[in-house]
């Protein structure tokens, strides 16, 4: 018998993916908060098509997730599960061991492959280290050989990595999945297109979301290409919403935006966004929702203040939703 699920805002965890339990992709809930009227109401992500206007730009993340675990071993023989992060060079990334570890400690890999602990990012960031990684192959097929996707103790079981992929995945590299995305399908893709909705796409690759305030995020590599930039531009121009799917769109949206306006950009952002920040890019957010301690939920406050953000989490648990990568979403307009 599984535990019984664990609650945070009076949320209870979802445990495993909605189609195990006969539930649509596209039918979770919805919980959906109007900021002008401060005020909220339910409904089902497949409803999205008839919440939006014609003209409201949509902007996803087109990262797709990697089965970034590997069981290692200490040379006492301890077990430590190491969660791959974020990719400086091939053989240089940043890794959360989910154990202690020492600077210099070279770990021990599946098929004799090795990965040494250099140092933490930074002192008052000891959750993520850098590691040197020792394969015989490329790190992608390193992962996909003996890798599996990042779990934490509150599923009730292992899942395939088909179901930590998004609709919108093409481009490799995130070690979780931008899970915001998830309750997307064709259908509703075809919905919103018929009904006048514009799509944009960048790509920001995610590092390990185990984060807890105040704890700040890692960097993260994204790209947000010409189209995109132009698109979110042509949006703001005319009048028109730009909705970010996710805390990760809003990231890479508001790390290339300027007084100016968004423009088309890659590399590395540290972009650490809370309740001083005042969106330059992005209107409106679809986010999932979010443990107590999170840093995701700092994020939000860039969106409503803290009294309307708290009474949307009271509205969610009133109601049953559930939160985490597999959980319910929440519409902030």
């Amino acid at each position: 018998m599984s535990a019984a699920p664990v609650v945070s805002h009076g949320l209870v965890e979802a445990t495993e993916p909605p189609e195990y339990h006969g539930i649509a992709r596209d039918g979770v809930r919805m919980l959906v908060t109007d900021r002008h009227a401060r005020s909220h109401s339910q409904a089902h992500f497949r409803d999205l098509p008839s919440l939006l206007r014609p003209g409201d730009l949509i902007v996803v993340n087109d990262s797709a997730t990697l089965p970034a675990a590997i069981l290692a071993r200490r040379s006492s023989g301890v077990a430590v599960a190491l969660h791959v992060s974020t990719k400086i060079e091939e053989r240089l990334w940043l890794c959360e061991p989910r154990g202690s570890v020492d600077a210099g400690e070279m770990l021990t890999l599946p098929d004799g492959a090795r990965a040494t602990a250099i140092a933490p990012i930074e002192p008052q960031r000891p959750r993520l280290w850098y590691f040197a990684f020792q394969l015989d192959v490329p790190m992608y097929t390193y992962l996909a050989r003996f890798g599996a996707p990042i779990t934490y103790a509150y599923l009730d079981r292992s899942f395939p990595l088909r179901d930590y992929q998004t609709l919108f995945a093409r481009e490799i590299g995130s070690s979780e999945m931008p899970s915001a995305a998830r309750p997307f399908t064709q259908r509703v893709v075809a919905q919103l297109r018929h009904q006048g909705v514009d799509f944009a796409t960048i790509t920001l690759h995610c590092g390990v979301a185990s984060f807890e305030t105040p704890e700040r995020p890692g960097i993260e590599r994204f790209r947000v290409p010409h189209e995109a930039a132009d698109r979110v531009n042509a949006a703001r121009r005319d009048g028109r919403r730009v909705l970010a799917v996710g805390t990760t769109v809003v990231r890479a949206l508001e790390s290339a935006a300027t007084r100016d306006g968004v423009i088309a950009s890659q590399g590395w952002t540290d972009l650490f966004i809370d309740e001083t920040h005042r969106p330059k890019a992005v209107d409106a957010l679809l986010s999932g929702f979010h443990a107590a301690t999170a840093t995701h939920l700092t994020m939000l406050r860039a969106f409503m203040d803290a009294e309307l953000l708290e009474s949307a989490y009271d509205a969610a648990a009133d109601y049953g939703y559930a939160y985490h990568e597999f959980g319910d979403v929440h519409l902030i307009e």
